[in-house]
This record gives structure tokens, sequence and C-alpha cells, in this order.
């Protein structure tokens, strides 16, 4: 019986290497990648977008006629006509703080609103640490007694926690009080508590005292103060062509 030959395989040449194939897990790998870079590149885009948005967001005037903005010595110089002409009904002017700090663009800032026909009001940064007499005190020796001038507004932000003497919860509500008193009997209108959410939580400010509220939160209205308020920070940051810095912009409830 002949024999069968037999088929021989070819070897490979000398310096090369048998061709292997591509791997299936590599290539899936390689387009997961690519998908997940590009969802990155959106989601880049996108937040850039939502921040250029906020930056440069007001409330729409049909809802919220009176529309205003806080102006303190961080502003810069101010141009109140301009402000004016962004839209701006009035300002509320930074003028003291504590039992002896005041803004050092009060007057400066008071009297500009004045000749621009804008309105104004004065803002005062309570301290909890501080007999309320000297903060009343300090504010009405800075601010004038005018008819004229919008209800004063009392910032509630800082906490009596840090305090050097302890200050229980019941005697900052009390001190308190007798502050808004006494600047209420110095501009003859009830103040406005400009609330923070820190200082609602720890003290139930917005029910224990019967005052407007000003509530504070970027383009979502607020709702901490567990009642209706009176008027809204809506944008911390408004970039604008009035000013080299961002204004915090304010709204009136209809």
């Amino acid at each position: 019986m002949a024999n069968k030959k037999r088929r021989s395989r070819a070897k490979p040449r000398s310096g090369t290497r048998p061709r292997s194939r591509p791997s299936v897990g590599g290539a899936h790998i390689g387009a997961r990648l690519r998908w997940l870079a590009a969802l990155a590149l959106i989601g880049m885009i996108g937040g850039g977008y939502a921040w250029w948005t906020m930056r440069h967001w007001q409330p729409a005037r049909a809802a919220y006629a009176m529309q205003g903005a806080i102006i303190g010595n961080s502003d810069g110089d101010v141009d109140f006509a301009s402000i004016k002409a962004i839209g701006a009904n009035f300002v509320y002017v930074e003028a003291s703080a504590s039992a002896f700090a005041r803004d050092p663009a009060v007057v400066k800032n008071l009297d500009g609103a004045r000749v621009a026909g804008v309105q104004v009001g004065a803002l005062h940064k309570y301290d909890p640490c501080q007999p309320a007499d000297k903060q009343a005190a300090n504010f009405v020796t800075v601010v004038p007694r005018d008819a004229k001038m919008l209800p004063p507004a009392v910032e509630l932000e800082q906490l009596a926690e840090d305090c050097p003497v302890k200050v229980t919860d019941a005697a900052v509500i009390s001190e308190l009080m007798t502050f808004l008193n006494q600047i209420e009997t110095h501009t003859g209108k009830a103040a406005i508590l400009k609330l923070g959410t820190n200082f609602e939580t720890k003290y139930h400010i917005a029910h224990a005292i019967d005052r407007n509220l000003w509530l504070s939160r970027d383009r979502v209205e607020p709702e901490y103060g567990g009642r209706p308020w009176a008027m809204w920070t809506a944008n911390s940051g408004l970039i604008n062509t009035a000013t080299d810095q961002p204004l915090r912009w304010v709204v009136v409830q209809q």
C-alpha cells in the first residue's frame, strides 16, 4: 500500500511572528472609554452652560415687578444710574454690623442711590454676641431718620455658638426683639428679617418674631421660613453690565 504523503506545515519565516486575532474585549473597552469621554465632555459643556445661565439669570419681571440689589463696600464704586438702567427699582445698602462696625461706603452709597432716584434701605448685620442696645446705637448713628427710606433690614446669619460668653437661645431671641424695637422707633417702620438657613434652624425666628421675611436661595424659591416671604435674594452673583463685581439680586413678593 502506497504511503500517503504528509502535508508539511509551513514554518514561519525567521524574524516574523504568527498573526494573532484582535482582542474582542479590548475593542469593547476602547469603545466604552470613548463613550465615557463623550459623556464627560457633554457634562462639562452642560455644567458650563448652567453656570453661565445662572450667573446671568434674573427672575421674570412679570412674576416679580419690583427687583433690586444689595450694595456694600465690597461692590466697589457703584454707578447707581447704571444699576437703575439694568432694572433695579431699589437697593439695600450695607450700613452697620455688630456694635461698632460700619460699612466704609455707606454714606456714599446712600447718597448715590438718592441722586439716581433709586429707592434705598439700610441693612444691619446682627451679632448675637453683642448687646442689643449697643448694636441699635451703632445703627441709628449711621442711618438717618428719613421717612422716604425703605424699612430697615436685619441680616441674621451669625450664630451665638462662638460667643466668648455663653448666650442662650432664649436670650438671642429676647435681645433681637430689643434691637428691633429700638431701630423701629428710630426709623418709624417695621424691620425686615433677612434670615439665613442656619439661624432659622437654630432659633426658629420665623415663628418666634412676627416680621416680614427676606430669604435667600439661588434660582429656586426658598421655603425654609415655613411661611410666605416678602423678599428673596434670587441670585447671589448676578453678572451684569452695571458693575465690575457680581450683584446680589433681590426680588419682592407681589
